[in-house]
């Protein structure tokens, strides 16, 4: 019976002749990148290839100083390194060490032809870019029905707002016929009248995503009355389906987002709005009530009852201080009138005849003060107290 042998053995001993071979130790391949990936730990994931074939290659973190340029799709490259064997998987892989330029693949140079004459075209061109609309309620999809992107697009939209209605077609986003299909699902969804409409796919290499890159799928997507957003492979991946769409998502997760208006962030924005309305209305009412107030003290303030009232009491005010300086003006002149009368007592005639003087008067009542205003035989009237008598003068003496 011949010899039995683990897989462990089988890939060990094939490991070991590619390290005996000294042309796989040290080779230099030339090829256009494709699928190329930057791992976050650094390595370097990509495919060689050309018209015939593909070889898996890495360049690790510690080999990165012998790449003097970023790697991308399309790039024709000269890679040196060693090809050998990954025990674990039974596979064989270019190591590469060292990278350099070299021209740029057949696919990359289709690529930026078709770009550059569409670009001439004026199908980039930012005013026939539709703004996506924010509260979009249908969202057309063209995509893979059971790829990862539908997936992850029905995920976000059902969390972001489940009363958005998504519509799938079901189309080939790689192959010789994907870009009919795509070509046919954007202009079915079209017609259909929705809101917007996501088109794209997952990752990928150049060649996985080349449908996106054909004339025909842009130019639907340029005549499509209905916004699109592109979401085609991941965030470095850049195709002319981006270049042409109204808006670009680096994913399809992303495009979701874009799409679908988050319903709960909606209400709680909505509540806030509602809350800060009614702050401001009951600060307004508050503001008027106050107003009103002041208003109204100053409407009591002018009433005319008040007024009149007030006038009467101003007046029986004033009354009531002309009744006091009457009465203080009266009293000061019966004092005055007093001392008058009194002084005048002292010197009134009748007071001194009362005292035992008498007044005399010649025969007209002429009041007599000199000898020199009578003579002898004149008669006289003296008044005294209790009367008044008749005499003749006899004789006149002077002193």
């Amino acid at each position: 019976m011949a010899s039995v042998y683990t897989v462990s053995q089988v890939n060990a001993y094939i490991k070991n002749m590619f390290v005996q071979d000294y042309a796989l130790s040290r080779i230099s391949i030339k090829g256009e990148v494709s699928n190329c990936k930057y791992h976050t730990s650094g390595h370097i994931y990509f495919t060689l290839k050309d018209g015939k074939g593909t070889l898996s290659a890495v360049m690790f973190a510690g080999q990165r100083m012998g790449l003097s340029f970023r790697l991308e799709e399309g790039q024709q490259v000269v890679v040196t390194g060693s090809v050998d064997v990954y025990e674990r998987d039974g596979k064989y892989q270019l190591y590469a060490r060292e990278i350099k330029l070299d021209g740029k693949g057949d696919l990359f140079l289709r690529f930026e032809a078709l770009r550059n004459q569409l670009e001439e075209m004026g199908m980039f061109s930012r005013e026939y870019k539709q703004p996506i609309p924010q509260y979009a309620r249908t969202v057309g999809v063209v995509t893979a029905s059971t790829g990862a992107a539908i997936r992850d697009i029905i995920n976000i939209s059902s969390r972001r707002n489940p009363y958005v209605q998504l519509i799938l077609y079901p189309a080939l986003v790689q192959g010789e016929t994907a870009k009919y299909s795509i070509v046919k699902g954007i202009r079915t969804l079209d017609a259909m009248g929705l809101d917007v409409i996501i088109v794209g796919r997952g990752g990928g290499s150049i060649e996985d995503l080349w449908a996106f890159n054909e004339e025909m799928v842009a130019r639907a997507i340029f005549d499509c009355t209905t916004p699109i957003i592109s979401a085609v492979g991941h965030e470095t991946d850049v195709t002319i389906a981006d270049y042409v769409a109204d808006l670009r998502a680096p994913t399809p997760s992303a495009a979701a987002e874009l799409a679908v208006f988050d319903y709960r962030q909606f209400r709680a924005d909505l509540a806030g709005f509602q809350a800060s309305f009614q702050a401001s209305m009951d600060r307004k009412l508050q503001w008027k009530k106050s107003r009103l107030e002041q208003y109204r003290l100053r409407l009591q303030l002018k009433d005319p009852a008040r007024q009149l009232n007030e006038k009467r009491q101003r007046l029986a005010d004033l009354e009531e201080q002309m009744e006091r300086a009457m009465e203080r003006k009266v009293t000061d002149q019966k004092h005055r009138l007093a001392l008058l009368a009194g002084r005048l007592q002292g010197l009134s005639p009748l007071e001194k005849i009362s005292g035992g003087f008498g007044f005399l008067t010649d025969d007209s009542g002429k009041r007599i003060i000199s000898t020199r205003q009578v003579k002898p035989g004149d008669e006289l009237g003296i008044r005294i107290r209790d009367g008044k008598i008749l005499t003749k003068v006899a004789d006149v003496q002077k002193s």
